[in-house]
């Protein structure tokens, strides 16, 4: 069995942004996102592309029909308000409804988890903490077309929660966007600025190579990380994040002014 993880909100946030041509939600086999609450919730609101996972006459949760969970490389469940991998019920009070609900995704995933590569994941804080984070991406829609879904805009990937966005000049340039990200400044990477006024984007053209390496660039220097770490973490964020080699020699240069010498190997394949 892949076993099951716990997934940050902001982690969620930037598996549904991520992006090539198109959003990669258009990908059959990239996310399965699966709503564990009850209909009637589901039914008032969300999270965009979620389906609600089903259960049979005896309460168990039901694998979907429709997806090849084997093949699926982001497997994605939530509840109300699950903050642990912790499935313990509570059935003695009706007060404790609330707290017998909150292990309902931990109990889908482990129905899961006999089906997938990848490890389950669980969103912390579930339903409610998500959408207080990023209230725009939640709906009441049940069904998307494929052409819906290429006509999906991503946001900006998050890299540091509220603080710090990285996307692409389209993405500078839509106000909605602004508006929910709250962005207070625009960062066109040759300029430079302080994250105390608000929420940054960072963006270059194409929003991979120039605006990634600025971001790594401020995560060395503000969160004294070596380039190794901010490069897994910026990865992970933007999956096909991709600075040039000139680019990745001047993030190494930069690594030894900060440390005094080199800690990060760039000739590994993965830079």
């Amino acid at each position: 069995m892949a076993g099951l993880v716990l997934c940050e909100p902001t982690e969620l946030y930037n598996i549904l942004n991520q992006s090539t041509k198109l959003s990669r939600l258009t990908e059959p086999n990239y996310l399965c996102l699966l709503d564990a609450r009850t209909k009637h919730e589901y039914n008032e609101s969300h999270v965009i592309t979620a389906r609600r996972v089903k259960q049979n006459a005896m309460g168990e949760y039901l694998v979907p029909e429709s997806v090849e969970l084997e093949c699926v490389k982001y497997c994605v469940v939530y509840d109300g308000k699950t903050s642990s991998l912790d499935d313990t019920y509570f059935d003695d009070y009706e007060e404790d409804k609330k707290d017998t609900e909150a292990g309902a995704a931990t109990q889908c995933a482990r129905v899961l988890e006999q089906f997938t590569r990848h490890p389950v994941r669980i969103l912390k804080g579930g339903y409610e903490r998500f959408t207080a984070c990023y209230h725009f991406l939640r709906t009441q829609k049940i069904f998307w077309m494929p052409q819906e879904l290429d006509a999906f805009q991503p946001y900006p990937v998050e890299i540091l929660p509220a603080q710090l966005y990285m996307g692409d000049c389209k993405q500078a340039c839509d106000q909605q966007i602004q508006k929910d990200l709250k962005i207070k400044t625009q960062v066109n990477i040759s300029e430079e600025t302080a994250m105390a006024l608000g929420a940054v984007l960072v963006f270059s053209t194409l929003g991979l190579s120039r605006s990634s390496t600025a971001v790594m660039a401020f995560l060395m220097h503000s969160s004294h990380y070596p380039l190794k770490r901010a490069w897994k973490h910026v990865q992970t964020c933007k999956t096909n994040m991709r600075p040039n080699r000139g680019f990745v020699q001047q993030l190494s240069d930069w690594e030894s002014q900060i440390y005094g010498s080199v800690i990060t190997d760039v000739s590994e394949p993965q830079y």
